[in-house]
């Protein structure tokens, strides 16, 4: 199993980041890994931590309708560059902790991502310099108003409520480009997306370099790669489960 890299609270309030071990336990980190941090002597058991979201980024891009298909029920061509949003950090939440349904939108969605965590400095690099620039993956979910997305013409309102970007539960190093990702409602065994991650119109490598030309991208900050085929309404209530081999499954609850 790859080497799962977690940030926690313990009972005493403090937060750390860390190694999550096999008996569940997490080996203390002086630092976020991406800046250098390593190994202390203290070891957190199972039990006196919660998990937090893996990491604190100054900022979220996030890139829209970067799978053929989606972009299809979307009923839009391919972008012929890759389009860009963001989303503020304040809409980060853990896994196992309740996205809230905002009393403004009668039709909010999931959208099950990969996530990029950036690993170094990035201002107008190539995509062979971006691809030893992404420190790690995880998982996200871009919870968006459909309505307000339609109704404002422009996506800050709809994606940028809090709780609307779960996150997690941990960071691995290394990704099969052939990874699934698929995303369950109310522990369905039928998955409302499913796709290879390797589906993506621009690759990962080629997003980090984009985004890079446009905005200095600082180690900590996420890169959600665009949501595949099977986007759906979520109802008060519902529980959202993202999983994608290789890294885990991430789950919250509507509330």
């Amino acid at each position: 199993m790859a080497q799962r890299y977690v940030r926690i609270k313990t009972d005493r309030e403090q937060v750390y980041y860390g190694l999550l071990q096999a008996n569940r336990s997490v080996a203390v980190y002086d630092a976020p890994p991406w800046l250098g941090g390593q190994a202390t002597d203290l070891e957190q058991e199972l039990d006196t931590y919660q998990l937090l979201a893996p990491c604190v980024p100054s900022k979220i891009v996030a890139v829209g309708k970067n799978y053929l298909k989606h972009a299809a029920e979307m009923g839009t061509p391919v972008p012929k560059e890759p389009l860009l949003f963001l989303k503020p950090p304040t809409t980060i939440i853990a896994d196992g902790q309740n996205i809230n349904y905002p009393s403004q939108s009668q039709r909010v969605d999931y959208e099950g991502e990969l996530a990029l965590i950036v690993g170094d400095r990035c201002h107008q690099i190539s995509p062979e310099q971006a691809a030893k620039s992404i420190w790690g993956y995880t998982i996200a979910n871009d919870v968006t108003a459909r309505d307000l997305q339609k109704k404002d013409g422009q996506w800050t309102r709809a994606k940028g409520f809090d709780t609307f970007c779960p996150l997690g539960p941990w960071i691995v190093r290394e990704l099969s480009v052939e990874a699934k990702i698929k995303t369950f409602l109310n522990n369905n065994d039928i998955p409302q997306q499913s796709a290879s991650i390797g589906d993506m119109v621009f690759s990962p490598e080629v997003l980090v370099a984009y985004i890079s030309q446009i905005m200095t991208l600082t180690p900590g900050d996420i890169i959600l790669t665009g949501t595949p085929e099977g986007i759906g309404a979520m109802q008060q209530g519902d529980n959202v489960r993202v999983e994608i081999e290789g890294i885990g499954c991430l789950s919250n609850q509507v509330v």
